[in-house]
């Protein structure tokens, strides 16, 4: 008894007007949706859309891409193996600037095409010149920096001018594209998964935008804030003892 009143409140809804099955519910409601997607679309965020062609607006001219691989790839399913293409494209201007984009598709120039727009979409930045180099030219990268993806890790090291990049092919188009001449590199783990390891050194590189300061710089702002702060301690710490002397003697 309580699984048929269970179905049968399930079944039938209740309403001002009657009652209404679920079919008529759900056609319903499958119809506010289709209105709902015709209206004039509104971005949630200043932002909006985020679209490979401003990319193209403010750096397409000096913009070139390389593929690092395209590989077939299989997944298993009931009707049998499917093969798609997956390829990895990195994208740079050779002034500061990288992006890395990877994209699987069932042909090879699909897959390439949407691993350039999604590289395009991935742009940043790169922080260029060494605090340790006096040349005062931007040949390398700023400091060491560590980026992972699954079970690669990558290391960046700057490195005098006329080094080099030392290190395997795949960080060394990734470097170039951004126009960094002379780096050291280290990597571990598998490193045959191409995919990580291209990954692994576009997060390392990414994280040369958080260190704009020297971090001598930084060691010595500090220092000044907490030599200052102790000096004024001292200053104030004979007048409180006078104070306290003179309270004493004449009690």
């Amino acid at each position: 008894k309580l699984i048929d009143e269970r179905t049968r409140k399930g079944s039938v809804q209740e309403s001002g007007e009657g009652t209404k099955t679920r079919t008529k519910q759900w056609q319903e409601d499958k119809d506010s949706r289709g209105k709902a997607e015709d209206k004039e679309w509104l971005p949630d965020t200043t932002l909006g859309h985020l679209e490979s062609e401003i990319t193209d607006f403010f750096l397409g001219a000096s913009l070139k891409d390389e593929g690092l691989k395209s590989m077939p790839v299989q997944k298993q399913t009931h009707a049998g193996h499917r093969t798609r293409f997956k390829a990895f494209v990195a994208i740079g201007d050779c002034k500061g600037h990288v992006g890395l984009g990877g994209k699987c598709s069932e042909e090879v120039t699909t897959a390439i095409q949407g691993a350039i727009t999604l590289a395009k979409l991935s742009v940043i930045p790169v922080w260029r010149g060494s605090w340790w180099s006096k040349i005062r030219k931007p040949h390398t990268g700023s400091c060491k920096v560590t980026g992972r993806c699954g079970s690669v890790p990558v290391c960046l090291f700057p490195a005098p001018r006329g080094t080099g990049m030392v290190s395997a092919p795949v960080p060394k188009k990734l470097r170039m594209m951004a126009r960094i001449d002379d780096c050291y590199t280290s990597a571990s783990a598998c490193t045959a998964a191409l995919g990580n390891f291209a990954k692994a050194t576009f997060d390392a590189t990414s994280k040369t935008n958080v260190y704009t300061k020297s971090p001598y710089q930084e060691s010595t702002n500090y220092l000044v804030k907490t030599r200052a702060r102790v000096s004024a301690q001292r200053t104030q710490a004979p007048a409180v003892a006078t104070t306290w002397f003179y309270m004493r003697k004449i009690k």
